[in-house]
């Protein structure tokens, strides 16, 4: 939870301090995933692959994360105009497509088992592997991302989120952002490579 006290304060630089922590928190994870891509494209090469269909339920959540970044935006756009009702519908309707993000995800492992692609073991390919890598530490993230758009939610329901005091909203929003990118990045990676 931001406290008040450092909610308006900035460095020498005019960055904030958590924001500036966020930036780098941003780019660490930007890194884990190009290795994350690199090595499915180098270890692809190497042969042994198998080659399956992506479960459809990855299109239906690419449409839920982005429909998440517009009630996002629109939340963080709200508070800038001292609307706090729009803040607080915007943060929960952010919340749940967040939670059907993840219910996707886990009907896409499901609709994998079916299909008896398999995280490891002995009937495992590396070609599934890596899809449950990578929508699994995609997941994570998002996970860390509601507990933020929560803890938002929360401060605006105790009426700390307004347009003097845009902090806390400010630096869910750009993670929320991030981590539709991200996923963007993931799905259109996984549709040419896979």
């Amino acid at each position: 939870m931001v406290d008040n006290r450092i909610e308006n304060t900035d460095t020498a630089s005019g960055v904030h301090p958590l924001k500036f922590s966020l930036w780098l928190i941003i780019i660490s994870i930007i890194m884990m995933f190009a290795a994350f891509t690199s090595a499915y494209i180098v270890r692809r090469e190497e042969g042994n692959w198998l080659e399956f269909e992506l479960p459809t339920i990855l299109l239906i959540n690419t449409a839920i994360i982005i429909l998440s970044s517009v009630s996002m935006q629109w939340a963080y756009n709200s508070a800038k105009k001292d609307n706090l009702k729009s803040v607080k519908i915007g943060l929960i309707a952010t919340f749940l497509l967040g939670v059907a993000f993840l219910f996707g995800q886990w009907n896409g492992w499901a609709q994998l088992v079916q299909d008896n692609i398999y995280f490891g073991g002995s009937s495992s390919n590396p070609s599934g592997s890596f899809l449950y890598v990578l929508t699994g530490v995609h997941g994570f993230h998002l996970i860390t991302g509601l507990v933020f758009v929560l803890l938002t939610l929360i401060g605006s329901l105790k009426y700390k989120v307004h347009s003097k005091n845009l902090l806390r909203i400010q630096l869910c929003t750009i993670y929320w952002h991030f981590l539709g990118g991200l996923w963007l990045y993931l799905y259109i990676f996984l549709r040419i490579n896979h």
